[in-house]
């Protein structure tokens, strides 16, 4: 059945939107997901992963979930889309869009709150549109605007990172999650 189970209450105006860094991991690159046992929005380990690799962002980047439901077709789903900009134009970065663009990876999101969510659970998220920009002024970007796309059953789950003293988050708290990963970062 699909009953309640709680109510919310008016929360403090203690968090600020956006979101800090993207973690990409390649799809099948997960073995085992382990939730928390009280609350299965929340994971606490995944298995198999070899290698984070992180991208950090400064400026407007955002992850949005769109709940669509159809009580005539009795389906619920959410599209997950995360939008996030490059800056600067090099060869690397050019190689691995290219490769982002052909694959179908996993993506860790850290919120500005140092909130983790993993988008594409799942099927993946896919490249659905990317620019490739010199920019026209000297003000103007000169880098990658990106948008990535999934589809899954329900919202991006929580991931039981933990924040060390002063908001920190390190790799090594990453590694407790996801066990045996090595975080790959320029």
């Amino acid at each position: 059945m699909c009953t309640l189970t709680t109510g919310r209450k008016e929360v403090c105006k203690t968090s600020v939107g956006g979101i800090d860094a993207i973690y990409f991991i390649n799809y099948d690159d997960m073995d085992v997901i382990t939730y928390d046992a009280t609350n299965t929005d929340s994971i606490q380990t995944v298995t198999g992963v070899t290698s984070l690799f992180k991208y950090e962002l400064k400026g407007a980047n955002s992850f949005e979930q769109t709940i669509t439901s159809s009580r005539e077709n009795g389906t619920t789903f959410v599209e997950q889309t995360l939008t996030f900009t490059l800056k600067n134009l090099d060869e690397a970065t050019h190689k691995q869009i290219k490769l982002l663009s052909f694959g179908r990876p996993h993506v860790l999101i850290q919120s500005r709150n140092n909130q983790f969510f993993l988008a594409g659970l799942e099927h993946g998220m896919d490249v659905t549109t990317g620019v490739i920009s010199s920019g026209v002024q000297m003000g103007d970007l000169s880098g990658y605007t990106m948008t990535m796309v999934g589809n899954e059953n329900l919202a991006a789950n929580f991931c039981e990172v933990v924040v060390a003293a002063g908001n920190q988050v390190t790799d090594a708290n990453l590694i407790a999650v996801f066990t045996g990963a090595t975080i790959i970062k320029v």
